[in-house]
């Protein structure tokens, strides 16, 4: 399956935030995430990524079609690094799973944004881990580190 990322503008705002709350559901199987009274998951940064610098979110879409196969979320905050870019939220739609197209986003964000990286997986999901141990393994061929829970390489 051909994809292409799309940059997120305001315009779209809504369907990223709703695509965004699907997966806050399926990580608070794992994570501390709690929905408010109005079953929401709060996302207190959500904003800043239609006004500050730094922050890039992206719709994962089939190249033929234009379906919405899922989303990215991309910023310059660092645990680790000083600088650099980390992912900060990532889903792809679970019928789409298991098609690489996880692995080729990731690749092409990789290749997007050069330097050093921070890839912290669901807290506590091993398929999570499993799967960013795997693409990021390839990517670098074995040249990362993980430890803290976050995966860490430069490109």
């Amino acid at each position: 399956m051909d994809i292409f990322l799309e940059k997120v503008t305001i315009d779209y705002k809504d369907t990223l935030y709703r695509l965004l709350q699907y997966s806050l559901f399926e990580e608070s199987e794992y994570d501390l995430n709690e929905m408010n009274d109005n079953a929401i998951f709060e996302y207190k940064y959500f904003n800043k990524y239609f006004t500050d610098e730094g922050r890039d979110a992206y719709f994962i879409r089939e190249q033929n079609t234009n379906k919405l196969l899922g989303f990215a979320m991309v910023n310059t905050y660092m645990q680790i690094f000083d600088n650099g870019h980390s992912i900060a939220e990532y889903m792809v739609i679970p019928k789409y799973r298991r098609n690489k197209i996880g692995k080729k986003v990731a690749t092409e964000l990789f290749n997007k944004y050069k330097g050093n990286w921070e890839v912290k997986p669901s807290f506590n999901s091993n398929k999570a881990y499993l799967f960013w141990k795997n693409v990021i393994e390839d990517y670098t061929n074995s040249n990362f580190e993980f430890k803290n829970g976050i995966f860490t390489f430069t490109n």
